[in-house]
């Protein structure tokens, strides 16, 4: 890679009315899998690594083919990430973008990793002769990585990804553009009708961009900016969100007699166990219940909206939803 540049992007009347924020699910796979595959410890994400890490070594994911497309360090295929078509699209909408990358495109992103990374692996290679049919086996893989490793997490991370862009929103609406884009990053700047991004390795213009700015606050890019430039689409700037650095931190729990009332307090402990996602047998084991009846309050309380059930290989994994957080933090 070359030296670190100063990136200016212009904006026009109809550029600022077609920038928007989105939560995009791919990003959050993207990133947090790379977070994980670096192998290196994590002041804020820690305790997720630590929870997740065996699952995905246990589910082959640390050694399958998204190891050969996101690398812990350098470029991954753009293709990976294609511009969100809503404000909060589904994983199973922007994999369906995944799936639709035309085949000199997927050939040609591929070949810049060979140039970024060296000699591709097994699987790349195979992509390569193959990428419609290859494709749809790194579309499953995923899918399964997010079962395993974000979905459980998702209700959490939605609300600080949620609260950012709500938060983003109201200065655009009391302040202004401007105001906007100079507090987002310490390396960004507004000035003069021009987006600055300062220390990126990639030039960034708008006659290598495409109209408007797509904005995605993130929870796992990690303290820097990451850019997605990729004609005709919008460039794409995933930021560290606001509220990151309490996102794993342990929530105080409330007393439950009031909701043990109306719940029971064998479901009320189970939700109160569930700070973080764990199976039956485990919340068998610290609540003191048999795995039978552990299981059955589960369903009841997933049956409920209460809580998720999510596949980690032969187990299941349950987590609270967001309506099981305000519940509970709504109790006297």
């Amino acid at each position: 890679m070359g030296g670190t540049v100063l990136a200016e992007l212009a904006f026009s009347a109809s550029d600022l009315a077609q920038m928007r924020f989105s939560i995009s699910p791919m990003w959050e796979a993207g990133t947090s899998f790379r977070l994980l595959s670096s192998g290196s410890a994590h002041p804020v994400h820690q305790p997720w690594i630590e929870q997740v890490r065996p699952r995905v070594a246990a589910a082959g994911l640390d050694r399958g083919w998204l190891a050969e497309l996101i690398p812990p360090t350098g470029y991954v295929p753009d293709f990976l990430n294609p511009a969100p078509i809503g404000p909060a699209p589904t994983l199973a909408e922007e994999l369906a973008g995944v799936l639709a990358t035309p085949v000199d495109r997927v050939r040609r992103e591929l070949d810049r990793i060979q140039e970024d990374q060296g000699p591709p692996g097994p699987r790349l290679r195979a992509l390569y002769a193959e990428p419609q049919a290859r494709m749809v086996r790194v579309a499953e893989e995923i899918e399964t990585y997010w079962e395993v490793a974000i979905a459980p997490y998702w209700a959490r991370i939605r609300a600080v990804l949620d609260a950012d862009v709500f938060y983003r929103a109201r200065q655009v609406a009391e302040h202004g553009v401007g105001r906007l884009f100079n507090d987002l990053h310490t390396s960004v700047s507004w000035d003069e009708n021009a987006l600055r991004l300062a220390r990126r390795q990639r030039t960034l213009s708008r006659q290598t961009a495409g109209a408007g700015l797509l904005l995605i606050p993130s929870a796992f890019t990690g303290p820097g900016l990451l850019t997605r430039v990729t004609l005709p689409e919008p460039p794409q700037l995933a930021y560290p969100a606001r509220g990151i650095g309490a996102l794993w931190e342990s929530r105080p729990i409330p007393r439950t007699d009031a909701l043990a009332a109306v719940l029971g307090r064998s479901r009320t402990l189970l939700l109160t166990e569930l700070e973080t996602p764990a199976s039956t047998t485990d919340l068998a084991r610290r609540t003191g219940l048999t795995a039978p009846a552990a299981s059955q309050h589960l369903t009841a309380l997933r049956d409920a909206g209460l809580v998720s059930a999510h596949r980690a290989g032969r187990s299941v994994l349950y987590a609270r939803t967001s309506v099981a957080d305000a519940v509970l933090a709504a109790a006297p």
